[in-house]
C-alpha cells in the first residue's frame, strides 16, 4: 500500500496555530520541533538560535533526539560547514552526516543513527537568527514540497521568536515603569 502523501498546508496550519498559542519561547519552540518532526515523518528536529556574537548556535529546542547526542557540545558557526552556508540564507542538505566533512559531529551523527540532514535559516528580516534541522535515520533526498514546507516553518519560527522577544522586552519595560512609578508613589 503507498504511503499516504503528506498535507502540508495542513501540517504548516498546526505549526502556526502553535506559534500562535503562545508567547512563551520556550513552549513554543518545543511544539514547532515536535510538529515539523510528525509532519515529515523523520527521526528528530532541532532549532537553534545564533547568540549575540554570532559565534555559536544555541539549542532552542529538539524533539527525538538522545540527551547524549543534544549535549554533545557546542556548535560552532566557525567549525560546522553547514551552518555557515545555512546562515547566509541557503538551504542545505546532508546526504550522510556520518560521512560529510561539513557535519560537526560525524562520530555522534553516527551513534546517534543519523544519516540525512536538511537545514534551512531562521530570518528576521534580512537577518539570519538561527537554524531548523530534521534528521533522519535513512539517507533521503528531500523532495520539494518537504523543503517549502521546513523554509515555511523556519520563517514562522523566526517570526514567533521575534514576537515572543518583543513581548518580553515590553513586559520588563512596563514592570519598570510599574516599580519607579511606584517609588515615586511612595515620595
Amino acid at each position: 500500500m503507498p504511503e499516504k502523501e503528506m498535507d502540508y498546508f495542513t501540517a504548516l496550519y498546526d505549526v502556526a496555530k502553535v506559534i500562535n498559542a503562545s508567547l512563551e519561547p520556550a513552549r513554543v519552540l518545543e511544539e514547532i520541533v515536535r510538529s515539523v518532526a510528525e509532519a515529515m515523518k523523520v527521526k528528530a528536529s532541532s532549532l537553534r538560535i545564533l547568540d549575540e556574537r554570532k559565534k555559536r548556535l544555541n539549542l532552542g529546542a529538539y524533539h527525538g533526539l538522545s540527551s547524549d547526542y543534544v549535549h554533545k557540545g557546542p556548535v560552532l558557526v566557525e567549525e560546522s560547514g553547514i551552518d555557515q552556508e545555512a546562515l547566509k540564507g541557503k538551504v542545505i542538505w546532508i546526504e550522510d552526516a556520518q560521512t560529510d566533512p561539513r557535519f560537526q559531529y560525524n562520530d555522534m551523527a553516527r551513534a546517534e543513527g543519523i544519516r540525512s540532514v536538511l537545514v534551512v535559516p531562521l530570518v528576521v528580516g534580512t537577518t539570519a537568527v538561527g537554524v531548523l534541522r530534521v534528521y533522519t535515520d535513512d539517507v533521503k533526498r528531500f523532495k520539494e514540497k518537504e523543503i517549502r514546507f521546513m523554509e515555511a516553518a523556519a520563517n514562522l519560527s523566526a517570526i514567533a521568536l521575534d514576537n515572543a522577544r518583543m513581548h518580553q522586552h515590553l513586559r520588563r519595560e512596563r514592570d519598570l515603569m510599574a516599580e519607579s512609578k511606584y517609588r515615586l508613589d511612595d515620595n
